[in-house]
């Protein structure tokens, strides 16, 4: 019986092979597409699933109200940590560690190197699963100068793994620190990222502002006992600040690892259930979609062949077949299709895979030797086979067969309007993913061609590192001289970043019960010639308002915060810290334009500008002229830095790179959905062509009929074509709304959008529209031209 199935279901094929190709490999494309989406979406469940306490690990994160909104924020005061630890119940452990992950200089002999890290109490590595491959947590940071390195780093300075231990690395040419410890790489998929470790006690001592319950600055982690709930922590974090600083904004609240990839969306200071996981969910959904529209063309060619199979139905019930049997022999020959699909989708996967994992910037792996891959391609090739075999099985079996053997044709009128609902469905999905990947593409654009307020071009950023600050003058002096260079400045963070804010600024005239949150940025003279943010009132920032120099300061401010001080200009008006008894105020003497800094899509906030002393910058911006050749130019650039600053490498950054990479996530779901509804349009145009080729296969003696009574040939092409037309255009009708509303929706979380153009929506439909033309044109024209005598031969 089993082998009669078999040998059924492969003399089907064979004698189909056109439309048995087209199922399979429209059928294998989906698949593969939906598995590689699946991967991705597999990697993003997994991150941080590693640690095996992460049910109990916190991030502590602050909410802070202002006048018009709340703002959340990772930092937090150096002091939080301990005091947590010893006043609140159900606190197993804490750990501080610096939040910038910044990059340091290592030097090994005459080997130096950037190596990014972080400074972090020994409890990191009770907490967090950091497994050691050479020495062990208790003993890492027994001595102040250790530093414990992963494998990588391991490599990068020793060249091996091997006997690294009590080996010396020096850091940022200033200090000795002995390697205590090598711990396995982290996985691509940890929150955590970092080349070494450095006992957070150094980080403490060098920085005095971390011991004011003020300054928000570091990462705070937390474990909980085990039983212990957050709510009741989160209580008593509400106030715990205010406790120490009555006139602080700051709440305290626990933010668990297991939302820290995915639910990290805060609107107004509320957990949104938002974040990583809505592109999570859009992606499944579209993988589940292109997976739907390659079984709609298997149920399509299925019930369009159904009358070359129906005497063969006829037989089967006749010599005793039930309805069971075969709906089995159907849906059986439907799973063995799909198990075929699977195997051609496992080659087209690992083709695709390297590009795939350039296009999401990941490093994925097929891994088809794991149970979970094969037990989930398994699962999809059953679903496939079942759903697209169910409707064909249960419609074929369901022929009478007197009427089959008689000749007599079963009303193909359920049948017909099925298939047609298909072909609608398939290009209303296609139609949405045009639309939308049009609409997400506008988007990006929009933000990117946004006035941000600054120039970006030619502008590059470098670390103000070393010797750098000790000889700025002459650097920026030699800069100058090469004729390609515009203009140099420092700054203490970087220009696109949300760096330093405060909400202590007051100044007269500001009502008590307001807040508001105003950055503050120390740089250089020129820094706005530098970068091109334009000087709208009063003066530039000069090395005399040095706050060393002087009282009061002279400050620069941007029109935000001048329209927040009051009507009429802001300059000679002072600001000072409330919660200050120095009696120190800042005066301003310039007002600058706005610009866009830290979220693309918002409005500029306030900013503060106050000069700052070279040694005290961390950031160099070099403004290249508009016709130099930008490869000499760094060339130039880095052999003057040298000269000055020989031990560190030179590195860079342009800021319009900084810039693009703001929108990875944007970027990556424009190329997905760019990609997919490609993929999309292409297996539903498998079908249309089998569909069309089937159509015109059944209709082949009419033609030769219309041929011989003069027909010419754009009447065949348009009598085999119009009844194709008219459901693309049915499924535009279908499609627009529902884009609409898709992509209204989705703009919702952008303060800064694009409006929905009218004009996008015919685009869409006239592409599509396009494309079936093409895809049933050969058919129909090769019908039209054929020789009606060969069709009506056998008559």
């Amino acid at each position: 019986m089993l082998i009669t199935f078999f040998k059924t279901a492969l003399r089907n094929f064979w004698r189909n092979k056109t439309y048995s190709f087209l199922n399979i490999f429209g059928l294998s494309v989906g698949i593969a597409c939906a598995a590689l989406i699946f991967l991705w979406v597999e990697d993003e469940l997994s991150w941080d699933q590693f640690h095996e306490k992460k049910d109990r690990l916190y991030f502590v994160r602050e909410n802070q109200k202002y006048d018009t909104y709340t703002a959340t924020f990772w930092s937090t005061p150096g002091l939080l940590g301990p005091a947590m630890q010893a006043e609140i119940p159900g606190i197993a452990n804490t750990c501080r560690a610096s939040q910038d992950n910044s990059s340091y200089l290592l030097s090994i002999g005459d080997k130096s190197l950037y190596s990014n890290g972080v400074f972090a109490e020994q409890s990191l590595f009770s907490m967090f699963t950091l497994p050691f491959k050479q020495g062990n947590a208790a003993t890492a940071f027994k001595q102040l100068h250790s530093l414990v390195i992963t494998e990588k780093a391991a490599i990068k300075c020793f060249g091996t793994v091997k006997q690294v231990m009590g080996r010396t690395i020096r850091v940022n040419n200033k200090q000795d620190y002995i390697v205590s410890g090598v711990l396995k790489d982290l996985p691509e998929s940890s929150t955590l990222q970092f080349d070494w470790v450095a006992p957070f006690d150094i980080y403490f001592q060098q920085n005095d502002f971390l011991k004011n319950w003020s300054s928000n600055s570091i990462s705070t982690y937390i474990e909980l006992k085990p039983g212990s709930q957050p709510a009741t922590v989160n209580k008593l974090l509400y106030n715990f600040i205010q406790k120490r600083v009555p006139s602080s904004l700051a709440r305290p609240f626990l933010f668990s690892m297991t939302d820290w990839r995915l639910y990290n969306k805060f609107d107004n200071g509320v957990q949104t259930g938002g974040g990583r996981i809505e592109y999570v969910r859009l992606f499944s959904i579209i993988a589940t979609i292109i997976l739907l529209i390659a079984c709609i063309n298997f149920m399509n060619l299925s019930t369009a062949r159904s009358e070359k199979r129906a005497k063969e139905v006829g037989i089967r019930k006749v010599l005793g077949s039930g309805k069971r049997d075969l709906v089995f022999q159907f849906l059986g020959e439907a799973l063995v299709m799909a198990l075929l699909a699977g195997v051609i989708a496992i080659l087209i996967m690992a083709l695709t895979l390297p590009a795939f994992n350039i296009l999401v910037q990941k490093n994925l792996q097929l891994h088809m030797g794991s149970p979970v891959h094969i037990l989930a391609l398994l699962v999809i090739i059953l679903i496939c086979g079942l759903l697209s075999g169910s409707y064909p099985a249960f419609y074929l079996s369901y022929f009478n067969p007197v009427f089959v053997i008689k000749g007599i044709k079963n009303k193909a009128g359920s049948a017909e309007l099925i298939r047609r609902g298909l072909v609608v469905l398939q290009f209303s999905t296609s139609i949405i993913l045009i639309i939308s990947t049009i609409i997400i593409f506008q988007q990006i654009q929009h933000v990117k061609s946004r006035n941000l307020g600054f120039n970006k071009n030619n502008l590059l950023q470098t670390d103000a590192v070393g010797n750098i600050a000790q000889h700025y003058t002459a650097i920026k002096q030699d800069l100058l001289n090469t004729g390609m260079i515009d203009n140099v400045a420092l700054s203490d963070y970087v220009t696109i970043d949300g760096g330093n804010n405060t909400s202590g600024l007051t100044w007269e005239g500001k009502p008590s019960t307001a807040n508001f949150l105003i950055s503050q940025r120390g740089i250089s003279s020129e820094f706005f010639q530098t970068t091109g943010i334009t000087l709208q009132e009063g003066r530039d920032i000069k090395e005399t308002d040095s706050i060393v120099a002087k009282k009061p300061i002279n400050i620069v401010i941007t029109q935000s915060l001048e329209k927040l001080m009051g009507k009429g200009s802001a300059l000679g008006k002072r600001l000072w810290f409330k919660d200050d008894t120095s009696a120190l105020t800042a005066e301003v003497v310039g007002v600058v334009n706005d610009y866009v800094y830290n979220d693309m899509y918002a409005k500029p906030d306030p900013v503060m500008f106050y000069y700052n002393q070279p040694q005290n910058t961390t950031r160099m911006y070099i403004r290249f002229k508009p016709q130099a050749d930008i490869e000499k130019a760094l060339v130039k650039v880095e052999m003057i830095i040298k000269g000055y600053n020989p031990i560190y490498p030179f590195t860079y950054t342009f800021v319009d790179d900084q810039f693009n990479r703001m929108f990875l996530s944007e970027e990556l779901v424009s190329k997905l959905s760019r990609t997919f509804a490609i993929l999309a349009i292409f297996i539903s145009c498998l079908g249309l062509f089998a569909l069309a080729s089937y159509a015109t296969e059944r209709r082949r003696k009419e033609i030769g009929v219309r041929k011989v009574l003069g027909a010419s040939i754009s009447n065949i092409t348009t009598l085999l074509s119009k009844d194709f037309l008219k459901l693309v255009v049915v499924s535009c009708l279908v499609a627009f709304p529902l884009a609409w509303w898709v992509m209204h929706t989705w703009l919702q979380d952008y303060e800064y959008r694009v409006t929905i153009s009218w004009w996008i929506f015919p685009i869409a439909g006239i592409v599509a529209v396009l494309i079936a033309v093409l895809t049933i044109s050969f058919q129909s024209i090769k019908a039209a031209i054929a020789n009606p005598v060969k069709s009506l031969r056998t008559e």
